[in-house]
């Protein structure tokens, strides 16, 4: 006679500022997966690196189950931030992280936890997801790691994904494979979760300054579109862009203007300053590197632009943002 069914064990390792949201989403699933199944299928603890209380992005305490040097029996870990974070003592928890890994836990990011994750090097060599609004300064930081726009993404073991929603799709991932689709769809009913969204699936991503996402582009638009976000830091022209679709430039900016609201070279600036704000919330570049990243040869033009796009300047919006949210620099807007 077998004995009961072991329980998967998750490990959820939050860091000051990291996205309260994203961690209901990860764990209300499994919660509601035990109820239903009768049985607790699943186990979690709350970790943080020295197991210290941790406040989340929306200024919520939370107090950890475990310091990271305590952690055992995870068949899963993962880890919650903000795209500053990172470990008071690197050269020990990123140690412990791969250790972690060796022995066979499953690593993943949620959100911003993509950060410290890759900064462990348990990236290097796997695609991963990467959040629309960090995708700018993730590449910026490790540029060669390959990254997809897919809310989720399992490259063997390592599991990343985009944003709560996505935590929680990923939950609904594990509790199919677990628990079967039965389970499952009743646990999305109960959250009246609106669609179960498997493996491949996009990310929305907002149009510059318009009420449409990316996906609901006319085609032509679309692959302009595509292929400006290929080329913010080496700029193409609009003509040129024209002539890679095979359109003229007067029917790119007539289709632009019918979609979008706006011209494509207002729309590519939105993009190029959408990107450079991200590198200026989220890094510690200067200005210069910053143009450079967004395709100017020298600061100034960017900073005339980014007022223009955002009402105050770089320096300012750094200030502003890191005095609202946090204190010492330590941990800027999470997703």
């Amino acid at each position: 006679m077998t004995g009961p069914e072991k329980s998967t064990t998750l490990g959820f390792l939050i860091f000051p500022g990291f996205p309260m949201a994203c961690l209901t989403s990860a764990i209300e699933p499994l919660r509601a997966a035990n109820e239903i199944a009768g049985r607790p299928a699943f186990g979690w603890h709350l970790i943080s690196e020295r197991g210290d209380r941790v406040r989340s992005s929306a200024e919520v305490g939370f107090d950890p189950d475990l310091a990271l040097a305590e952690a055992e029996g995870l068949d899963y870990l993962f880890l919650l931030s903000s795209p500053r974070s990172r470990f008071d003592d690197p050269k020990a928890s990123d140690g412990l992280l791969r250790r972690f890994a060796r022995h066979g836990v499953r690593m993943g990011g949620i959100s911003g936890g993509v950060f410290p994750l890759a900064r462990s090097g348990l990236l290097a060599g796997h695609e991963c997801s990467v959040h629309w609004c960090y995708e700018a300064a993730f590449a910026a930081e490790f540029p060669d790691h390959r990254t997809t726009d897919d809310v989720i993404r399992i490259d063997r073991q390592r599991y990343t994904v985009s944003g709560a929603a996505a935590a929680f799709d990923l939950m609904l991932h594990l509790i199919e494979e677990k628990l079967g689709n039965d389970v499952t769809t009743e646990v999305a009913c109960w959250f009246q979760h609106p669609l179960v969204r498997g493996l491949g699936v996009r990310q929305k991503i907002p149009t510059a300054h318009g009420p449409s996402t990316a996906d609901m582009l006319p085609t032509v638009v679309a692959r302009a579109a595509e292929i400006f976000a290929d080329h913010i830091e080496d700029p193409l022209a609009v003509s040129d862009v024209a002539d890679l679709i095979g359109v003229s430039s007067r029917q790119l900016e007539r289709s632009f203007k019918q979609a979008t609201g706006q011209s494509p070279s207002h729309y590519y600036r939105s993009l190029r300053m959408n990107a450079a704000r991200q590198l200026v919330l989220y890094s510690r570049d200067s200005m210069t590197e910053i143009a450079n990243a967004v395709g100017y040869a020298t600061a100034a033009p960017m900073l005339r632009h980014y007022h223009d796009a955002f009402g105050l300047s770089p320096k300012e919006d750094r200030e502003t943002i890191n005095m609202f949210r946090v204190r010492n620099n330590r941990s800027i807007p999470s997703t």
